[in-house]
C-alpha cells in the first residue's frame, strides 16, 4: 500500500467527521467534480444521440430499435481493446497528468461531436461514441487508483462511496439533460452541442486544481500489444486470489445491474404500461438507490474497509430482485400512462420500493469490494489490476446482454428474467463467499458486533494497515476472535486452543478462518510445534497474528497470568529477521455475557447456560494500545499493558 494511504498522520487523514467533508479538501474535491463532469457529459452525449436517431432522424442502415444497442456496444468496445494499455499508463505516469490529458481529449471529441449534432451526421457521432468510450477507458484506472494514493485507509470506503454516488447522480442528470435538450424545437441539436463542449471545458478547468501525485512504477516498460497485455493483466490480478475473486464479484454486480438498466424501457412499456416518463422514473429510482447505498457504507462500516457488508448487499439484491417479479407479474392491463398516473397507483409503490432497495443493496455490495481491491493491490500495479477489472466488467456486461436477449427470444417475460437474475445472484454470491470465506466471516462479525452487542472500539488506529504484527488480547468469551475480526480491516490469523474447534458453529467458523489449533506441549508436542511453525509463516507473509496469552477463557472474569507463547513467537520471528511489533488489546464488559463462562455447574464454569444474561445490545468494547517494539516484549509487561487498557 502507498505511504500516503497507509499513514494515518497524512495531512487531512482522519481530520473529517464524515465523507462529505472530503468535498472541502483539495486532495479529493477537484477529482470528484472532474469525474462527475465526465460521467455527466458521457451520458448527456450518448442519450441525446440515442433519442435523436430513435425519434428524430430516419437512418436507413440503423433501425431505431437497434440504436441503443449499437451505441452501447461502440462505447464498451474500447474497454476491451485499450484497458490494458490504460492501466500501464496510469501506473507509469503521474495520475494527475493522465487526468488532464484525458480531459484535453474530451474537449477535442466534444468539439467534433458538436459539429456532428449540428450537421446531424450520424457516422461522425458514432465515431465520437467510440472515442468517448476510449476517453472513459483511459480515465477508468485513474479513477480508482488515484483514491488510495491520496486517502487514508480509513477514508477509502467513504471516498469510494462518494465517487460511486457522484457517478450515478451524474449519469442520471446527464441522461435527463440529454433527453430534454435534444427535444427542444428547432434548437435542440445546437443546444446539445453547446452543452457537451461546455461540460468538457468545465471538467478540464476543475482538473487543473487536482494536486500532483507521484508515479507508482515510473520504470514500467509499456507493452502496446493489447491482447498480450490484457492476458498479462488478468494473470497479474490472479496473483492475489482475494483481489481476483473480488474483481469477479464486482463484474457480476455490473452483469446484474446491466440486466435491469437495459430492460427498463421495455419493462416500463410492456409490463408497467407506462410511457417514456415511467422509464425515466425507474432510472431515477435506481440511481437514487445506488447513491444512498454507496453513502451508507461509511456509516455502516465505522469508516473502515468493511467487506462484511458485501454478503448483506448480495442478500438484499436477491431478495428484492425476486420480489420485483412477484410485484410486477399481476398488474392489470391499462392504457399507457405517464409518471404522475403511474405513481398515483398504490400497486406500483411496491415495484418502486423493490427497485430502490435492490439498487441500495447493490451500493452496499460494490463499494466495499472496490475499497478492498484498492487496499490489497500492490501500489506499483494497482492501476493495471483496475484495468483488468474494467475488462472483466465489459465482458460481463456484454454477456448479460447476450443472455437476456436469449431468454427473451426463448419466451421469457421481463419479470421472469428479473426473477432468474435474482436467483442466479444468490447462487453466485454463495459460490464467491465459499471461495473467499473472509467475506462471510466479516459478515458474521459485523452482525455480531452490531446486533448482538453494541461494540465500541477505541484506539483502532494502532492496528497496522500493512506489515506483520502480533495482536495480544485478554480471553473473556468464545467469540473474542469474532469481535477482533470486526475491529480489524485486515484479516487476522488466530492461534486458538484446539478444544474450541469442537464447539458447534464456532468451530466451523474458526476452521473457515484458518485459525491455528494449538495443544499443550505435554498433551501433543507435535501439534504444539506445528502451531508455532504456522505462526512464524503468518508473520513471514506480512499478515496479522493474534494470540490469547492467558491460554484459556477466564473463569472468574479476572485477567490471568500470561504464558510464554508470545515469547516463543518473538524468538521465531527474530530468527527469521522479521520485525513484528506486538499490539496489546483489551476486551471490556464482555464477562457475564451470552458467550462467556457465567454459571457454575458441578464446580465448573459453563458458557451459554443463561442466554443473553446481560441482555441484547449489551455495550462491550475493545481498547487497543500503542505497539510494543519486539525488543521490549515480556509476558508480565504485556499483561500490565492489557490490564491498563481494561481500566481505561
Amino acid at each position: 500500500m502507498s505511504t500516503t494511504a497507509s499513514n494515518p498522520t497524512h495531512p487531512g487523514a482522519n481530520a473529517h467527521a464524515n465523507q462529505f467533508a472530503l468535498l472541502g479538501q483539495r486532495r479529493f474535491a477537484p477529482f470528484f467534480w472532474t469525474q462527475f463532469a465526465g460521467a455527466a457529459n458521457d451520458n448527456l452525449f450518448k442519450f441525446a444521440f440515442t433519442v435523436m436517431v430513435t425519434y428524430q432522424l430516419q437512418v436507413a442502415w440503423m433501425k431505431p430499435a437497434m440504436a441503443g444497442l449499437v451505441i452501447g456496444a461502440l462505447f464498451i468496445l474500447p474497454f476491451l481493446l485499450f484497458s490494458a494499455t490504460a492501466g500501464q499508463l496510469t501506473d507509469k505516469y503521474d495520475k494527475t497528468r493522465i487526468i488532464r490529458l484525458v480531459k484535453n481529449l474530451e474537449i477535442a471529441i466534444m468539439a467534433l461531436a458538436a459539429w456532428g449534432f449540428v450537421a446531424a451526421n450520424v457516422p461522425v457521432l458514432l465515431a465520437c461514441v467510440f472515442l468517448m468510450g476510449l476517453h472513459s477507458t483511459l480515465f477508468g484506472p485513474v479513477k480508482f487508483a488515484y483514491l488510495p494514493q491520496v486517502l487514508d485507509a480509513r477514508e477509502l470506503t467513504g471516498g469510494n462511496g462518494m465517487v460511486e454516488m457522484g457517478t450515478f447522480v451524474a449519469i442520471l442528470l446527464g441522461q435527463v439533460a440529454g433527453g430534454l435538450l435534444v427535444a427542444l424545437p428547432g434548437v435542440g441539436h445546437a443546444t446539445v452541442a453547446v452543452g457537451c463542449v461546455l461540460l468538457a471545458l468545465v471538467g478540464r478547468g476543475v482538473a487543473q486544481a487536482i494536486p500532483d501525485t507521484a508515479a507508482t512504477d515510473p520504470a514500467l516498460k509499456i507493452n502496446w500489444n493489447p491482447v498480450s497485455e490484457t492476458w498479462r493483466n488478468l494473470k497479474l490480478a490472479r496473483g492475489n486470489i482475494v483481489v481476483f475473486r473480488s474483481l469477479l464479484g464486482i463484474s457480476w454486480m455490473w452483469f446484474f445491474g446491466a440486466v435491469f438498466l437495459s430492460n427498463f424501457p421495455a419493462f416500463a412499456k410492456e409490463v408497467l404500461h407506462g410511457n417514456e416518463q415511467v422509464a425515466s422514473l425507474l432510472l431515477v429510482v435506481f440511481s437514487v438507490g445506488i447513491g444512498i447505498g454507496s453513502l451508507l457504507c461509511e456509516t455502516l462500516s465505522r469508516r473502515q474497509v468493511e467487506i462484511g457488508l458485501v454478503p448483506l448487499g448480495a442478500i438484499g439484491m436477491s431478495v428484492f430482485a425476486i420480489d420485483l417479479y412477484f410485484a410486477s407479474r399481476g398488474l392489470p392491463p391499462s392504457a399507457e400512462m405517464g409518471a404522475a398516473a403511474f405513481v398515483s397507483q398504490t400497486a406500483h409503490w411496491r415495484v418502486m420500493a423493490d427497485l430502490a432497495l435492490l439498487s441500495l443493496f447493490a451500493g452496499l455490495y460494490s463499494v466495499p469490494m472496490y475499497a478492498l481491491i484498492q487496499l490489497r493491490s500492490q501500489p506499483t500495479h494497482r492501476a493495471r489490476i483496475i484495468a483488468a477489472n474494467n475488462i472483466l466488467n465489459a465482458l460481463f456486461m456484454i454477456g448479460s446482454s447476450v443472455i437476456a436477449g436469449a431468454l427473451l427470444g426463448a419466451g421469457f417475460s421481463i419479470p421472469q428474467i428479473f426473477l432468474a437474475t435474482g436467483i442466479a445472484n444468490a447462487v453466485v454470491a454463495f459460490y464467491i463467499f465459499m471461495l473467499v470465506p473472509e467475506y462471510l466471516l466479516r459478515f458474521v462479525a459485523w452482525v455480531l458486533s452490531r446486533f448482538v452487542y453494541r461494540f465500541e472500539i477505541q484506539g483502532d488506529e494502532h492496528i497496522p494497515s500493512e506489515g506483520p504484527a502480533v495482536l495480544v488480547c485478554n480471553h473473556v468469551s468464545f467469540i473474542d476472535a469474532v469481535l477482533l475480526m470486526a475491529a480489524s480491516p485486515r484479516p487476522i490469523r488466530f492461534i486458538m486452543d484446539h478444544r474450541i474447534f469442537r464447539v458447534p458453529v464456532l468451530g466451523w467458523m474458526f476452521r473457515l478462518a484458518k485459525a491455528i489449533p494449538i495443544a499443550p506441549q505435554k498433551e501433543d508436542a507435535a501439534a504444539y510445534e506445528r502451531a508455532f511453525a504456522e505462526a512464524a509463516k503468518v508473520l513471514r507473509e506480512g499478515d496479522l497474528l493474534a494470540i490469547f496469552p492467558e491460554g484459556a477463557i477466564t473463569r472468574d472474569g479476572q485477567l490471568q497470568p500470561f504464558k510464554g507463547g508470545v515469547m516463543k513467537i518473538m524468538e521465531l520471528a527474530r530468527a527469521e529477521g522479521i520485525e513484528a511489533p506486538v499490539i496489546p488489546m483489551a476486551l471490556t464488559n464482555l464477562w457475564g455475557s451470552f458467550f462467556s463462562r457465567i454459571e457454575q455447574r458441578r464446580g465448573e464454569s459453563v458458557a451459554m447456560v443463561r442466554p443473553f444474561r446481560r441482555g441484547m445490545f449489551s455495550r462491550v468494547g475493545l481498547n487497543v494500545g500503542a505497539a510494543v517494539p519486539p525488543v521490549e516484549v515480556q509476558p508480565e509487561a504485556l499483561r500490565q499493558r492489557v490490564s491498563g487498557l481494561l481500566a481505561a
